[in-house]
């Protein structure tokens, strides 16, 4: 287990290394290229003496917007090292989202990584505290400080590494605003010692080593990623950044990753295009059922990390499973899921392709692990075993509330302090959940996006869109209802298959909103959701539902940055589609 007392322990691991591989990058001809741990740890030092050459001091807080790339941590090293707090902020917010955040945060010196990042911060620069800008990308802006003139300082601050280690747990090291799916973003408070803590107990089961490698695509701007990559850097990983989603299926393939960490809708969507495929031929649709039902029948001995060894099972992994593995590059030992709930039947799923998935669960407050599932200790359904410096309890109303030295201290300014602690001083979650006698939590849904029926009865959306969300027809699903006498469901479809599919239906429409409203579509979806009703309470039960001709995406605003559904956002956008549900009411029936 590791022994991290501030994330400065993390630089120092690296400086005290020889690795000519710490970190894979591609170069303009879209090559992958290594950077040393003695250079990554030369350009965190040049940058560092530059904050400092600029008057930046302990506590100022210094704004990071920017894609995964070297810049970014080079930057937050920087950051950490002087004891400055870092400010990082999605690529996808638009001017006037950033405009409210760097004026609250107060941030003097912001790194954005291209021009067009530049342009949203030199629109709404003069509404901040902002004195300089850095500019990742060599073509460079118009005032702006071209990133490489930093690292390419060599007489650096001698005073450096002391200032480093006097960096003490209890100081600040980042302020993240939370993504807000159903309110306006807060900033939560992180020191060095919450993430610090939480980093020493997160991955100390999986035997992380210096041949290990893993792409950082998640943004680095949510507390998931980073706390991955410090974990990785911690333990010697080699850290291979891709920093466009759309390039990750390259980049399995020319990596080819031993740890392979994702939210749900990444594991779903590999299940869709597998799904689809198989669906273009009779033949290939066979075998993929064949195989998976045999590998339900072995789907304890995977999610247990045990290789089955019948001999139905070895032809179809030759034949079937290994071909799904191939498509996150073969080589991958782990495969971790967070930041959403995964769902018990795309788990189902993929352990019945023999693959393994290990899901964790946690919250920006919380640094962000709470509990995960293990090499050694899996259960597929749950979000695993609480680590073991945490502490929680399970509320009367089912909210899991939580203690331990990762759980943040407040939010910036203070607001929303007095609803985040109980008066026992536990953080509460949001979330409901509860603990099996074997000591793994169930997270079954978020407290605040529980619907709750004009007949009293409360439905989790969550369980309910995920099932929807097996088929590949379905991009997305928002269930609704609240204080209605039953639930409906908004449903985004998968445009990729769905046109696909119409096209060889013979069904012909001259736009998406023509092609959602065909009575054939419409008769197709309907039977996605009586096969998710049937598994349903009858209270549960979806009884309307609308397709949208709309794509939901994070720069759209129906999807947070880690691909969760913003729920008052999409409540704003089909106002009228939900009234039309209900419209009838009194008259609908139950």
């Amino acid at each position: 287990m590791l022994n991290l007392q501030t994330l400065n322990d993390i630089y120092f691991s690296l400086a005290a290394g020889t690795r000519p591989q710490a970190m894979l990058v591609q170069d303009a001809s879209g090559s992958w290229q290594p950077i040393s741990s003695e250079e990554l740890c030369r350009r965190i030092r040049a940058v560092a003496t530059a904050l400092r050459s600029w008057g930046i001091n302990k506590t100022d807080r210094i704004a990071i917007l920017a894609e995964n790339r070297w810049e970014w941590a080079v930057a937050d090293f920087a950051c950490l090292a002087i004891g400055a707090i870092d400010v990082p902020l999605y690529p996808t917010l638009l001017a006037d989202q950033l405009r409210v955040l760097l004026a609250d945060s107060g941030a003097r010196v912001i790194f954005v990584s291209s021009r067009a990042q530049y342009e949203k911060i030199a629109a709404i620069r003069q509404q901040t505290s902002l004195e300089r800008i850095v500019i990742m990308d060599e073509a460079g802006a118009p005032d702006a400080v071209p990133f490489s003139s930093l690292t390419s300082i060599q007489n650096t601050d001698p005073d450096f590494a002391s200032r480093a280690n006097s960096v003490r747990p209890h100081d600040l090291a980042t302020l993240i605003y939370t993504s807000g799916t159903t309110g306006d973003p807060k900033g939560v408070l992180l020191t060095h010692g919450n993430i610090a803590s939480n980093v020493n107990y997160s991955t100390a089961e999986f035997g992380f080593t210096p041949t290990d490698r893993c792409i950082s695509f998640l943004p680095l701007s949510h507390i998931t990623a980073r706390h991955l990559d410090y974990a990785l850097y911690a333990q010697s990983v080699t850290v291979a950044f891709c920093p466009v989603f759309d390039q990750l299926p390259q980049a399995l393939q020319a990596v080819r990753p031993t740890i392979f960490v994702g939210v749900p809708r990444v594991y779903e969507k590999v299940r869709q295009v597998a799904e689809q495929r198989a669906s273009a031929s009779p033949v290939r649709k066979r075998v993929l059922n064949q195989a998976l039902a045999t590998g339900r029948k072995h789907r304890d001995e995977v999610a247990a990390g045990i290789r089955p060894g019948s001999l139905a099972w070895k032809l179809f992994d030759s034949i079937a499973y290994k071909k799904i593995r191939a498509g996150f590059g073969g080589e991958v030992r782990y495969f971790i899921v967070g930041g959403a709930p995964l769902g018990l039947d795309t788990a189902h799923w993929f352990a019945s392709a023999g693959i393994r998935i290990l899901e964790g669960y946690g919250l920006t407050e919380t640094s962000p692990v709470l509990a995960i599932n293990t090499p050694s200790a899996n259960r597929m359904g749950s979000v695993g075993r609480p680590l073991p410096n945490i502490e929680l309890r399970i509320a009367e109303d089912g909210e899991l509330l939580v203690r331990g030295p990762n759980v943040f201290s407040g939010y910036w300014q203070g607001r929303g302090d007095g609803e985040a602690f109980d008066p026992g001083g536990w953080f509460r979650t949001g979330d409901i959940g509860h603990v099996d006698k074997d000591g793994f939590l169930h997270i079954t849904d978020r407290k605040k996006e529980l619907l709750k029926t004009s007949g009293g009865k409360f439905i989790a959306p969550q369980p309910i869109e995920n099932k929807l969300k097996i088929s590949y027809l379905v991009a997305n699903a928002a269930v609704v209802g609240d204080r209605h006498k039953f639930a409906s469901a908004l449903i985004a479809p998968n445009f990729g298959a769905l046109e696909p599919w119409a096209k060889e239906q013979g069904i012909s429409a001259g736009s998406r909103s023509e092609l959602v409203a065909h009575p054939r579509v419409v008769a197709e979806y309907q039977k996605l959701v009586d096969t998710t009703n049937s598994n349903l309470a009858n209270f549960e039960t979806i009884k309307r539902f609308r397709l949208v001709p709309d794509e939901w995406t994070i720069d759209s605003g129906e999807l947070t940055p880690s691909l969760k559904l913003r729920r008052r956002v999409i409540a704003q956008k089909y106002e009228t589609e939900i009234a039309a549900f209900y419209a009838d009411e009194a008259t609908a029936s139950r």
